[in-house]
């Protein structure tokens, strides 16, 4: 009978895991670049709660840091909708918002040691950032142990038996839970949190995104 192991051990061994390498080098690059790019990032995890990350993507690639950091408010909010966004208005409120940390956002997460005080910030600071979409964040901008646990990670680790069932709200301690329970997984396969999620990712959806 097939594992998770031996389902991520096929993938490991196949084409997808250049896909997903490229994918880590990309993070990576990312993290090396300033505090606009850091903020673009921002933006687009903002964006992607309670959407897609296809819609996100499309979103960053029309604004840019300019889009996010200079729109008027009406002018995003109206930029979100025309994009498709379901929540346009929050969300455009919520990157406004965050327009304090545009020119600083590196420098704050950089004082953190440990990238799971980094993701407090970032939830406890940045409106429309939970635990979700502040482990995005970081994971796309290179830290590479953290876990993002939306519905299609959720939906694999329900299928396979890492979690017992998908819970109907994800609170903060069940979040924490769930994450020390992949990372148990992510030991054996000696992938990090962060690289495990793209392969966890691919296995419901087929693709690799960010």
């Amino acid at each position: 009978m097939k594992t998770i192991s031996s389902k991520l051990e096929e993938l490991m061994n196949s084409e997808v895991s250049e896909v997903i390498q490229k994918r880590m080098e990309e993070f990576e690059k990312v993290g090396g670049e300033g505090n606009n790019r850091w903020f673009s990032e921002l933006c687009f995890c903002i964006l992607t709660a309670n959407s897609t990350a296809k819609l996100g993507i499309e979103i960053q690639n029309d604004l840019g840091f300019e889009g996010f950091a200079n729109l008027p408010v009406s002018e995003l909010t109206e930029k979100l909708q025309e994009a498709g966004h379901r929540f346009y208005r929050t969300r455009g409120e919520y990157i406004v918002e965050a327009r304090e940390y545009s020119d600083s956002i590196k420098d704050i997460v950089k004082e953190f040691s440990d990238s799971r005080e980094a993701r407090k910030w970032v939830v406890d600071n940045v409106k429309g950032i939970g635990f979700k979409e502040g482990s995005h964040f970081l994971r796309n901008i290179g830290y590479r142990d953290l876990m993002i646990l939306d519905r299609h990670v959720l939906r694999v680790a329900d299928r396979w038996g890492v979690i017992d069932e998908i819970p109907n709200t994800l609170t903060k301690k069940r979040y924490l839970s769930i994450e020390k329970e992949i990372e148990k997984l992510s030991n054996r396969m000696g992938l990090p949190l962060g690289e495990i999620d793209l392969y966890i990712w691919y296995m419901d959806t087929e693709k690799v995104l960010k």
